[in-house]
This record gives structure tokens, C-alpha cells and sequence, in this order.
């Protein structure tokens, strides 16, 4: 295989905001391309600084490993993650972003989405949200207001949480979903809740700190709406014990290391009786058609990264009301135009 990468800043339409007076403009993004013969597969990793990956530790561990992570004779996308996840162990979203490629390049080789040789059929998919950053309760209906959506999934984490949200209801009937991203606390979860619900509110998403499992006991034990990890549940050794704390999980590519893994998060948290939710991390229509191939097998779905930039990198990725479609006919489904 032969390996190429390209480096982006995307802007966002809006400044994106979320708990602790996190704010960014613009997602870091690494495009990366593996070409066999006439077929070329492409994927994406958004850096996040949450996580301490940025887009040039990721070129860093390219350059350092370029000749290794091309000699592989690709015959099944899963042994390569394995091969790439022992080649560059400390740099997951690197290895994200190749698995996604090599899976894009097999799907092409092999004539069908990524879906389809999973064996699985697109039939009652769930409508992604559309995410309103944290802003004052003015600015953040003046969004919701401009981008009219099924379900919305809204940041909190502030002192003015139930206001934002009465606010936002009186704008609309449309789902709500709330992301504390690690903001509140187990007394400030317990007394917002059950608000949330009267107000409409769907689920709670990683309402404590990643590592507060003692406070998230208390709160599943207690809460009315169901509530779901994500900053607890990075990998898939996290997911076993996101039992009994949480009712579901959300998995992101870019973090538990790619498609490949993610395949197996699925399954293990279908046999847990976890719900699954598949997030994004602002990925372009690249990232995001690796997230909408995983549809049929999901609860629920954040997925758009697309909606919220100024700019994308890729065709056939269509959203409608909250409907995703892949117009592509392999692999990912799209095609960059970026080139």
C-alpha cells in the first residue's frame, strides 16, 4: 500500500463551546490515504486537546513509521488494526484514521459499503442530533432557531442549565438531549435531572467526571433518565465496567482507535444490555460516513460533524431532517473533494 496525508483546519459556523469554558473556531484534522492498484481508501481523525493528540503528533508518528505502516499485504482490515495497533500503541486516533482508510479500500475492493459486508441492513436507522454549543441562552436559540432539527443535543455544564433548556423548549418540540461533558457534580446531577425530564429532556450524556464512579453508582441508582458514557468510555477495556454506572455507552471512533474495535464494542455492549450511541468528534463527511455505515446497528447517533463546519471534504453523505443516506455504492460511500 502506498500511504498519503494531508493536514486541515475546519472552521466551525459558530464558535463550539462546552463545559469548563472549553472553545474552539476551528477542528485540527488529519486526512489519510491508502492506495492499492487503482482503488484509494480515505480516513479521518480529528485531533482533540482533551485528549493530548494533536495533528502533529500524529504526522510525527507517520513520518517516524511511514514504511511500516505501507508494507502490509491487506487481506482483512482486522488483522491490520492489530498490526497497526502494536506499531503506533500510544497514538489511537492515528490508528482510527488508517483503519478507517484500509476498511474504505476493502469495501472498494470488494464492491460493497462497509455496512453491507457487515451483513447488516439499512432498515430503522435513528435520526443523528444536531449539536448547540454552549453560548449565552440568547445566542444558543438563535441557533437552534436557525438550524430547525428533530432532536437536538444540547451542552451544559453551567450554572444556568435549566434555564438554557426552558428556554429552548419554549422554541420548540423537538427531542432534547443533554452533555454535561463531565461538568456537574453528583448534587447538581441529583437536583437537575428530574427537571431535565419534565422538560423534555431524552438522556443524559457523561453527567460526572470521567473517574467519579462512587458519585455515578449514586446517580444511576437514582436518576429518571438514562444516562450514558463517554469520557468514562474511551476504549473497549472501559466498556465492562461502565455496568451498573451507566445504561448505555458512547463510542467514538477516533478515540477507541477505529472501526475495528468499535465492531467489537458493539457486540459486547449488546450482550451487557447497554445501549449504544455512536458520538463524533467533528469529522468531516469522511469520518462521518464511516460513523453512518454503523446506523443499522445503533440506538442512537450524534453524528453531525458536517452540519456544524463552514467546510467539508467529501460528497455522499446526505442529511434530511435528521436522516442520514450514503449515496456511494463502497467502502465509506463518499468521495473527497478536497483534491
Amino acid at each position: 500500500m502506498t500511504l498519503y496525508y494531508w493536514k486541515k483546519e475546519l472552521p466551525f459556523q459558530y464558535p463550539f463551546t462546552i463545559s469548563n469554558g472549553r472553545t474552539k473556531t476551528h477542528q485540527p484534522t488529519l486526512v489519510v490515504a491508502l492506495q492499492l492498484g487503482n482503488y484509494v481508501g480515505f480516513g479521518e481523525a480529528p485531533a482533540i486537546s482533551y485528549y493530548n493528540i494533536t495533528v502533529e503528533d500524529m504526522v510525527a508518528d507517520i513520518e517516524k513509521k511511514h514504511k511500516l505502516i505501507e508494507k502490509f499485504a491487506l487481506t482483512d482490515p482486522a488483522r491490520y488494526w492489530h498490526y497497526l495497533h502494536h506499531l503506533i500503541p500510544h497514538n489511537p486516533f492515528l490508528v482510527s484514521a488508517l483503519d478507517m482508510a484500509c476498511w474504505d479500500l476493502f469495501g472498494q475492493m470488494r464492491g460493497k459499503l462497509l455496512y453491507e459486508l457487515w451483513e447488516t441492513k439499512w432498515q430503522q436507522t435513528p435520526l443523528t442530533d444536531y449539536t448547540i454549543g454552549l453560548d449565552t441562552i440568547a445566542a444558543m436559540t438563535a441557533k437552534m432557531l436557525a438550524h430547525p432539527w428533530p432532536i437536538y443535543k444540547v451542552k451544559v455544564g453551567t450554572p444556568n442549565d435549566i434555564a438554557i433548556i426552558t428556554e429552548l423548549r419554549k422554541h420548540t418540540d423537538a427531542i432534547f438531549r443533554v452533555d454535561a461533558n463531565a461538568g456537574w457534580t453528583v448534587e447538581e446531577a441529583l437536583q437537575k435531572i428530574p427537571i431535565l425530564k419534565e422538560l423534555g429532556v431524552e438522556l443524559v450524556e457523561q453527567p460526572l467526571a470521567k473517574d467519579d464512579w462512587e458519585g455515578m453508582k449514586i446517580l444511576y441508582n437514582a436518576s429518571p433518565l438514562p444516562l450514558f458514557a463517554d469520557e468514562s468510555c474511551v476504549f473497549e477495556h472501559d466498556l465492562e465496567k461502565c455496568l451498573g454506572y451507566f445504561h448505555g455507552i458512547n463510542i467514538k471512533l477516533t478515540k477507541c482507535s477505529g472501526i475495528t474495535p468499535a465492531i467489537r464494542m458493539i457486540a459486547k455492549a449488546r450482550e451487557l444490555n447497554l445501549k449504544v450511541m455512536m458520538g463524533c468528534m467533528n469529522e468531516t463527511s469522511i469520518g462521518s460516513a464511516a460513523i453512518a455505515n454503523f446506523l443499522p446497528q445503533l440506538d442512537y447517533v450524534d453524528m453531525d460533524g458536517p452540519l456544524l463546519q463552514t467546510q467539508d471534504l467529501a460528497s455522499g453523505l446526505l442529511f434530511a431532517d435528521g436522516a442520514v443516506t450514503i449515496q456511494g455504492k463502497a467502502g465509506l460511500g463518499v468521495t473527497p473533494t478536497f483534491l
